[in-house]
């Protein structure tokens, strides 16, 4: 793991848990019995899922008392846009970890949809759904208690860094064990890459890939992977399958091919990358087999959810950020 800083006190580590679905947590507790190496340079003050503590016990720590925050989820609501800038104020590093906080992540999608349209289906029309008189949540009630108060459910979902500045990212839904514990080695050793550096690798998830690859590929049809036999060996995107290897950036150990499910892009864009849902459609589109354009446009109707597809974890971050709304 490496010594504890030089003036022999250990690590002051905080993480806290926004818009995700707690997989980052869980992530942590993946690196199993080195999590106690760990905890032997740092001491962990905050982490809702494990501890309990309150808003009152962060905030009396001193501004830069914490040395480095694991924040992840990205910020749906004015609680985590709180806590964002809290946690900045009190922690010396800010790592945005995973890749909700990296990008906005799957919780990004919702960028299609504003909060009006969001909270008409979730509390209206969804087959699940009894609320005959039409109640949506509000930011404040009054009860024969007292007021009742909830957080602002924003229009937009946002990565970290477009609240706050943020030094580092660990990206991965969720991060490997293997990325946890490189991305822990070099805060606890002091070996750290420049600010603004992702800490996962610098090639494609397909350089990682042992799946056989042709010279020439070509895409004779787009499918799902429940609709075909995978062949084990062969590349998924030569079979059709819309992997987005090509275009993310590495470091997960490309987990997903080797059990035949295509690449979904979560550890995020590759380096110098302005888009990555972009990269990926032109890298898949190059090799589609196609005589004109009609024949392209029809194997291109056999792509599904395309924006879900090829944004299915960056959508907030790339240079369409959310849909077009009517105000």
């Amino acid at each position: 793991m490496g010594e504890e800083k030089k003036n022999g006190k250990k690590l002051q580590l905080a993480m806290y848990w926004a818009a995700s679905c707690g997989g980052c947590d869980m992530a942590v507790l993946d690196v199993n019995e080195k999590i106690l190496d760990i905890a032997a340079v740092a001491d962990i003050r905050l982490w809702p899922i494990a501890m309990d503590y309150k808003y009152k016990d962060v905030e009396s720590w001193a501004d830069g008392e914490i040395d480095v925050c694991l924040f992840n989820g990205a910020v749906r609501n004015s609680e985590q846009l709180h806590l964002a800038r809290l946690l900045r104020r009190k922690c010396k590093v800010m790592v945005a970890f995973g890749s909700c906080a990296s990008f906005g992540g799957i919780p990004g999608l919702a960028n299609l949809h504003c909060k009006k349209t969001i909270f008409e289906a979730v509390y209206g029309y969804t087959a699940s759904t009894v609320n005959p008189e039409g109640t949506t949540p509000q930011t404040h009630t009054k009860v024969p208690e007292g007021d009742l108060h909830i957080p602002d459910f924003f229009d937009d979902v946002y990565s970290l860094n477009q609240v706050i500045p943020v030094e580092y990212y660990v990206p991965g839904c969720p991060p490997t064990p293997d990325t946890v514990m490189v991305a822990v080695n070099a805060i606890a050793t002091g070996n750290l890459p420049p600010v603004g550096s992702t800490i996962a690798g610098d090639k494609a998830v397909c350089d990682e890939c042992l799946r056989t690859k042709s010279d020439k590929p070509k895409i004779q049809a787009f499918h799902r992977p429940q609709e075909i036999f995978v062949d084990a060996e062969k590349c998924l995107l030569e079979q059709g399958l819309t992997c987005m290897g090509s275009a993310t950036r590495g470091g997960c150990g490309s987990l997903c091919p080797a059990v035949n499910m295509p690449c979904r892009g979560c550890y995020g864009p590759m380096p110098r990358s302005l888009d990555a849902g972009a990269d990926a459609l032109a890298a898949m589109t190059s090799i589609v087999d196609a005589s004109d354009e009609q024949a392209a446009r029809t194997k291109g109707d056999q792509l599904v959810d395309p924006l879900g597809t090829f944004y299915r974890f960056t959508l907030p971050v790339s240079m369409l950020r959310r849909a077009q709304r009517e105000h």
